[in-house]
């Protein structure tokens, strides 16, 4: 789950919370959540309450233990990725940015994407033994002028279709391909 609302940004980045959600991946109910972060059944069912909601959580049902009736919840998410979005001061600016610029609004949203998949990928190896299959590569070259650099681009876009069409299939597991060409924002002007 991507998050832009700065309530739900403050709740996954509040401590306890993070780690009631991390135990709540699967269903279950705040006193067991309690007893497994050494923390006061109370305290612990408020944060769930205030999880649920900023929609974090949701209720799944109910579990009888002795003369108790618990209400049980899971995380909404196996996954929560704060949005780059989220942290703008004056979002109308950048939005008009990202309109007049095309190409680098979708290096914007393939940063994001790549968060997002970077996290869940991450999980199912953590948490699911998952080997995940993955290559990156990040370089940095420098460019003698706008016309080499326009060059170096059509030709890497070359290269990359010969081998789309090459190894490219209509069936199989599908896999991203970014390519992403940017000033360093780092350096020097």
């Amino acid at each position: 789950m991507v998050l832009r609302d700065p309530d739900a940004i403050a709740a996954v980045t509040h401590p306890l919370r993070a780690a009631i959600l991390d135990a709540m991946r699967e269903p279950t109910t705040a006193a067991a959540v309690a007893r497994r972060l050494g923390e006061p059944r109370q305290k612990v069912a408020y944060h769930v309450r205030e999880l649920e909601k900023a929609g974090l959580l949701r209720h799944v049902g109910q579990r009888q233990n002795g003369n108790f009736l618990e209400q049980v919840y899971e995380a909404v998410a196996r996954t929560f990725v704060i949005s780059p979005a989220a942290t703008w001061g004056d979002a109308e600016a950048r939005s008009a940015a990202l309109a007049d610029q095309v190409s680098l609004g979708e290096l914007h949203r393939a940063g994001e994407r790549l968060q997002r998949d970077s996290a869940v990928l991450l999980d199912r190896a953590a948490f699911d033994g998952e080997e995940v299959p993955s290559a990156s590569v990040t370089t940095e070259i420098r460019f003698a002028s706008d016309e080499a650099r326009a060059a170096f681009l059509a030709e890497h876009l070359d290269a990359l279709a010969v081998l789309v069409r090459k190894y490219g299939a209509r069936s199989g597991t599908p896999y991203r391909i970014v390519l992403a060409a940017y000033p360093d924002p780092e350096a020097d002007p």
